[in-house]
């Protein structure tokens, strides 16, 4: 009986380019704050209120040519200021592409040098954010250039590929990194595909990124591996101002408060922007218990 469910919730998930939008945004809106910076503001304020700090993610990716890159930029340092503004304790976040990064890889790291520049100006920081393996090199080769003048940037290094002991080995001292497992689905020679390698591979990765002399963003919902990171943090000495957790905008929350009560700072990822559907659709697809609800709303036709 599980078998056939699986397929049914999966034929619905790779039908979610075609639920109509009005439908989608309604299903979405537990993962995005809105599709303007005040609505981001607004859910950054409420979290704030809650105790949580955040990140700030104008969605988008894959920008191509100059005009549309300088724009996404302008649009990240009025988030950055207006989050100043506010009062909020919140970093912006950034994939190299929205940066331009198909175009040239030195407009994005004029582009990040710029707004880095602009941040670390009101003391606040930044991420470059990983994509898929094919800008790894690229996004790597940004960041090493960006910390060369700078000390307010973060990277992004993800558990599933087979890369990543390499590329922690080769970082710059004491790097911010938000260790995520990936969310892309990469090809099985260069990548662990199940479930468990991936798990490994990430409480190995923070293993090693801590006695390196690193910071740890655990960017993760996994309660069991989270466990393992905390006792492996316990064991090395690592005082937890090297560490915290980031979790996204409407999943898990009940686990956010877990560690909150243990006294861990909870960092929650809020995107927002008029790119949300595709960002939408990648959560849905990782969450495929959605899909119900996904159905439920179609038959409505609301």
């Amino acid at each position: 009986m599980g078998r056939p469910m699986g397929v049914f919730m999966q034929a619905i998930v790779a039908a979610l380019p075609l639920v109509p939008r009005p439908i989608m945004r309604r299903i979405s809106a537990r993962y995005i704050a809105g599709e303007t910076l005040g609505e981001a503001l607004a859910k950054l304020a409420e979290l704030k209120a809650e105790g949580h700090p955040g990140v700030i993610d104008l969605l988008g990716e894959d920008v191509v040519g100059e005009a549309a890159s300088r724009k996404v930029m302008d649009d990240y340092k009025g988030a950055a200021d207006a989050v100043l503004g506010a009062g909020l304790d919140a970093y912006v976040s950034i994939k190299p592409t929205h940066f331009g990064l198909r175009t040239s890889r030195d407009l994005a790291l004029e582009l990040y040098t710029d707004l880095i520049r602009h941040c670390a100006a009101q003391k606040q920081f930044v991420r470059v954010e990983m994509e898929d393996h094919t800008t790894t090199d690229d996004t790597l080769w940004l960041f090493k250039r960006l910390r060369e003048s700078f000390t307010n940037v973060g990277i992004v290094l993800q558990s599933r590929l087979h890369r990543t002991p390499e590329d922690i080995r080769a970082l710059p001292p004491e790097s911010d990194v938000r260790m995520v497992k990936g969310i892309y689905i990469e090809p099985n020679e260069i990548a662990h595909i199940d479930y468990v390698p991936i798990r490994d591979a990430f409480v190995a990765g923070c293993e090693q990124l801590w006695r390196a002399g690193h910071r740890i963003r655990l960017a993760t919902h996994d309660e069991h591996m989270a466990a393992r990171c905390i006792q492996l943090a316990v064991d090395l000495g690592v005082a937890r101002d090297r560490y915290e957790f980031e979790v996204l905008l409407g999943v898990q929350q009940p686990l956010w408060g877990r560690w909150k009560a243990r006294g861990y700072t909870v960092r929650v990822y809020v995107p927002y922007g008029p790119d949300w559907r595709a960002y939408s659709t990648r959560r849905l697809k990782k969450n495929p218990a959605i899909a119900g609800h996904v159905l439920r709303a179609i038959l409505r036709g609301k």
